[in-house]
């Protein structure tokens, strides 16, 4: 903390003031400062009191109709009535004391025509909504003269984050208390003088006293635009720190073979029955480039769902084995890691059977590692790692034990990244006896994954291309209330089931009496977990929706429609034992099951080229980015794919919103950039795993982006010319104070 800034609130307000400041977080004067208007009130405009609900703790802007003091009959003591109007709708303010005299100086403030601000729970007696004993502040009131009162009246008025204990005008108080006596000196800045004059910045101070403080709407304007600038410059001076160390890291180069040297990719790429496309090329080039380096490679690949990422990735894979290697592909669930097995041994083919019978003389193996491996296979597995037989490790969780070990890892495969915490990934990692090169993977980018992605943490690489030969999906809402539509959605099952094809039915949860979406069995290895931020709905609809679907009911309902009589329905779901979870998926891809009713577990990578219809069950509970991928296991072979989103959402709802939005475009990368909007950031540093709120407080990452570019730019500067900012030591504290050891972790691993 810099300056004055880390001084305790206690020392300068006094222990009474600063006590309820403490239960917002607000400890030191630093963290009053940084607690900036949420928004601010005109006071020419007053607050429309229709919208106001029941139980509701508001801030409202009114003028005062009248105001009486009674004494009251039914029981002793006095009660003043006031009413404050917005031009159309009133709210009653009630105050009540053992006397009449306590409360004269409200009637006396109180005057008709005064405008002020009222804060409080809106409750209602005899229909009437009220404020009881509600905090207040009348505009101009505490003025020392007439033209202070009018230029103060004529101010914005801010208005803080606030509790029911601690009013936005008692927080604006403080901060007035706190700011007023500051200098430049006790106020340090973290941008550089020549930064802040290139981009026409304030000072700290200015800016501090115009946000709180702003003389008109153009004042606090400046100061937020200012703030949101410093927030991306301090982030991206820590993110190009790290960039910079993380390319003074010692890794083994993994060069490309010579032409004529016995190669596994070089065999690979004659061997593919397709031709890559123009993405799948030019990423491959970066990436090989990237690999013959001497410094660990860090790269993000997002692609469209079925746009070819895993042969990108076997190929990285193939270049660091050609080189002497190792290559780990960490999945998430089970399901996953054995099909990515199957897939890789496929495309493979015999140069996947090194030592074995008919193999490829210069051939490797890929070896399976999971939790549920019986003793003999998992011996095998471990062996074929440790001894380097293996040149390709595929495997869930069960890679990061400490028992796993591997002859030379070179490069590490992180499969939906958002699956896995930073400790799995950094577990892994560790286990190179040099830094191993990273490739995280990602089908459609989850809003944290934008929000590192914009910030630039990352290299990154993007697949927009699908492969030919794909018959795209087309997306529909199907109203869960309409009988018609629904006995319309399983005539549609049937009529691609009875064309020789598959159809998927997804639930978020496994049994109907579950507490928790998908009954939370098979967390260890993150089967079955749909996007919870939007399972728990906070939308905000006020509608009472019904409980959530669950696997086991629904397949029970649908061996009991008229429209599916006949056909075989499976469940599959992660409570599962691994053996039945394998037969579930085989069964289903050799058409004995016609009809697979699943959680979310089949959320990314399964492939079933035949799947040419999913039902999505709650579909509005779910988040983009969950549905985008969701919809992606449909339409992977010729056949076109047909998703119907089944949503109790009502008009107008952002949930609602989010289910129309997936059915109008197949765009994933568009549809990442929505989910953010719609749902903010959360922490771009971590909060999200560790639990804590968002730590951006004005900036955000979609609206801010050319912002965002241009501190990264600044920020790049400084920190290529000055690694440590020993010449820039308030940059260095603010990054300090911002990035708690925790954060630092995580951008350090992330």
């Amino acid at each position: 903390m810099t300056g004055r800034e880390g001084e305790a609130l206690t020392k300068v307000l006094g222990a009474r003031s600063a006590g309820p400041l403490a239960k917002l977080g607000l400890v030191t004067v630093g963290d009053l400062l940084r607690h900036y208007p949420r928004r601010y009130g005109d006071p020419g405009t007053l607050t429309d009191m229709d919208r106001l609900a029941l139980g509701e703790h508001v801030t409202v802007m009114a003028r005062v109709a009248r105001a009486t003091v009674r004494t009251m009959r039914s029981r002793a003591g006095a009660m003043l009535s006031a009413v404050v109007t917005d031009g159309r709708h009133e709210l009653a303010l009630t105050f009540f004391a053992k006397r009449a005299g306590a409360l004269r100086p409200h009637e006396d403030k109180l005057r008709p025509g005064r405008v002020g601000l009222f804060t409080g729970v809106v409750s209602e007696y005899r229909g009437t909504r009220q404020l009881t004993h509600p905090d207040y502040v009348l505009v101009g009131v505490d003025a020392d003269d007439a033209e202070e009162a009018m230029f103060e009246a004529s101010r914005p008025i801010p208005i803080y984050p606030a509790s029911s204990s601690v009013p936005s005008w008692r927080i604006q108080r403080a901060v007035r208390t706190v700011l007023d006596p500051l200098t430049e000196a006790d106020v340090e800045d973290p941008v550089p003088d020549e930064v802040r004059a290139r981009h026409g910045l304030p000072s700290r101070l200015d800016a501090l006293r115009a946000i709180h403080h702003p003389v008109d709407q153009r004042a606090w304007q400046q100061a937020r635009h200012r703030f949101r600038f410093e927030e991306a410059f301090v982030l991206q001076a820590a993110l190009a720190q790290r960039r910079a160390h993380a390319a003074e890291q010692e890794a083994t180069a993994r060069p490309l073979r010579g032409p004529g040297e016995p190669s596994l990719l070089a065999d690979f790429d004659a061997g593919l029955p397709f031709r890559l496309t123009d993405g799948q090329a030019s990423v491959g080039e970066d990436l090989s480039h990237e690999l013959a380096q001497a410094r660990p490679m860090q790269r993000l690949l997002q692609g469209e769902v079925g746009s070819g990422k895993t042969v990108v990735a076997l190929r990285a894979m193939l270049q660091v084995v050609d080189a002497g290697g190792q290559a780990a592909l960490l999945a998430p669930t089970e399901v996953l890691a054995a099909q990515h097995a199957r897939t890789l041994r496929s495309l493979l083919g015999p140069l996947a059977e090194g030592g074995l019978l008919g193999g490829a003389a210069h051939g490797t193996r890929v070896a399976l590692l999971t939790g549920s491996l019986g003793a003999a296979a998992r011996k095998e597995a471990l062996l074929q790692a440790a001894s380097g037989e293996a040149g390709i490790v595929v495997g869930t969780h069960a890679l990061l034990g400490d028992q796993v070990q591997f002859a030379d890892l070179g490069l590490v495969v992180v499969d939906e990244q958002h699956r896995f915490g930073v400790e799995q990934r950094d577990a892994l990692r560790a286990k190179g006896r040099v830094a191993p090169h990273v490739l995280v993977m990602t089908a459609t980018p989850i809003p944290r994954t934008v929000a590192m992605t914009v910030f630039g943490d990352l290299e990154t690489s993007s697949l927009t291309q699908v492969p030919a030969g794909r018959a795209g999906i087309t997306s529909h809402v199907v109203p869960a209330g309409n009988p018609r539509w629904m006995e319309r959605t399983w005539s549609r099952v049937r009529e691609e089931v009875d064309k020789g094809h598959r159809a998927y039915v997804v639930c978020p949860r496994i049994h109907p009496d579950d507490d928790l979406p998908a009954g939370g069995g098979a967390a260890k290895d993150f089967d079955d977990v749909p996007d919870l931020l939007e399972l728990m709905d906070g939308d905000g609809a006020g509608d009472e929706r019904p409980p959530l679907r669950a696997v086991l009911e629904v397949a029970d309902m649908l061996r009991e429609t008229p429209a599916l009589a006949g056909l075989d329905v499976g469940v599959l779901h992660g409570q599962m034992a691994p053996a039945d979870k394998e037969s579930a998926m085989a069964r289903f891809a050799a058409g004995e099951l016609q009809v697979l009713v699943s959680t979310t577990v089949i959320e990314v990578g399964v492939d079933v080229p035949e799947a040419t219809v999913m039902v999505v069950f709650d579909a509005d509970r779910f988040g983009l980015s969950q549905l985008h991928q969701l919809r992606g296991r449909v339409g992977r072979g010729a056949a076109p794919g047909l998703c119907l989103l089944v949503s109790t959402a009502q008009p107008g709802t952002p949930a609602a919103t989010r289910v129309e939005a997936l059915a109008e475009t197949t765009d994933g990368f568009r549809l990442a950039t929505l989910d953010l909007e719609l749902r903010s950031e959360g922490d771009v540093l971590g909060a999200a795993q560790s639990g804590r709120s968002s730590s951006l407080r004005l900036l955000r990452v979609v609206q801010d982006a050319d912002l965002i570019a241009d501190a990264r730019r600044e920020a790049t500067a400084v920190v290529d010319a000055d690694l440590e900012l020993g010449s820039h030591p308030e940059l260095r504290a603010a990054i300090a104070a911002q990035l708690d050891d925790e954060q630092e972790e995580f951008l350090e691993r992330a």
